[in-house]
């Protein structure tokens, strides 16, 4: 009979700043490496942080166990021994736009992310993201996205409360059972008949700033509809049926319609990477679905508006 996975016991740690501590299970040690907790972690943190920083960390009690209590550095290792600690955040430049809260209960949040804020944190975005905002702000400790919306992309995510929901959600995304509705500022053109469908394949390489449409079978598909325009500007309602990174942009890009203040495309610009006073002109304006607990019908939209529009 094959052995049940038995989960991790609870963090004795509470968040900081919206963000869960690290949980580290002491691997096995088949050649006896290391013959004490602190062994371990300076080789496993001290090429990266610094063995005084590791030190440190060990006389002011940041590493602890599964009771909450200090580990000593010279406790014997025990391989599969769990500790907890926080890493230490590095300074990061406060974007200057709050998040909004377009609905809430027992089961989600939708928000509303403003242009320039990650949704989760990854690499040198990490408290300045939406899920800390929204976890700190809210005490919703368990708060997790059902699917990302990309930094510069202005608009609605769902965000699910309890984490045993959460896999409900993010199946809807999975499935395409949300039906997702941008909102879009670009050059009009009258040469482009709209509304049209593109579809094709998107790959965007790791390390590489842009995505590019290869040959292929399709990946990506969007519906483009133009809603009105003035003064040479269109506004653009973008019905995606898949999620690929860059997706309408790209696809715009590859009309002739370019969204105005995109970095990116159709070249990649030489400018502050957070230009604040020119946001991408892309808005994740509607979200559609039948709720996966209750079977209700949702709909929401968002409350931000693009800049670019004339009023």
């Amino acid at each position: 009979m094959a052995r049940r996975h038995r989960p991790p016991p609870p963090a004795p740690l509470p968040q900081r700043a919206g963000i869960d501590p690290v949980r580290l299970r002491l691997p096995a040690d088949p050649d006896g490496e290391w013959a004490t907790v602190r062994d371990h972690l300076l080789a496993r943190f001290g090429p990266a942080v610094g063995a005084a920083r590791v030190e440190e960390m060990l006389r002011d009690g940041r590493f602890v166990g599964v009771d909450g209590a200090a580990v000593g550095g010279g406790e014997p290792y025990t391989a599969g021994r769990y500790v907890w600690f926080h890493r230490d955040f590095a300074a990061e430049e406060r974007v200057p736009f709050e998040v909004g809260v377009v609905y809430r209960d027992e089961r989600m949040v939708v928000a509303d992310k403003p242009h320039f804020l990650a949704t989760t944190p990854r690499g040198g975005h990490v408290t300045e993201t939406a899920l800390a905002r929204l976890r700190d702000t809210l005490g919703l400790p368990e708060l997790q996205p059902a699917h990302r919306l990309d930094r510069l992309t202005a608009g609605l995510v769902l965000l699910v409360v309890r984490a045993g929901d959460r896999g409900a959600y993010q199946t809807l995304f999975r499935d395409r059972a949300v039906r997702k509705e941008y909102e879009a500022i670009a050059p009009y053109d009258p040469a482009v008949a709209l509304p049209v469908t593109v579809r094709n394949r998107i790959e965007k390489e790791r390390g590489v700033l842009t995505a590019r449409v290869v040959p292929g079978e399709p990946n990506a598909e969007s519906r483009i509809e133009l809603v009105e325009h003035q003064g040479g500007l269109g506004r653009y309602r973008l019905l995606p049926a898949t999620g690929r990174t860059h997706q309408l942009r790209v696809h715009m890009n590859g009309l002739g319609l370019p969204l105005l203040d995109d970095p990116l495309y159709p070249v990649v610009q030489d400018r502050a990477p957070d230009d604040y006073a020119r946001p991408l002109q892309l808005l994740a304006k509607v979200l559609e679905f039948t709720d996966p607990v209750t079977g209700a019908p949702c709909r929401f939209e968002s409350r931000l508006r693009l800049a670019q529009w004339p009023r």
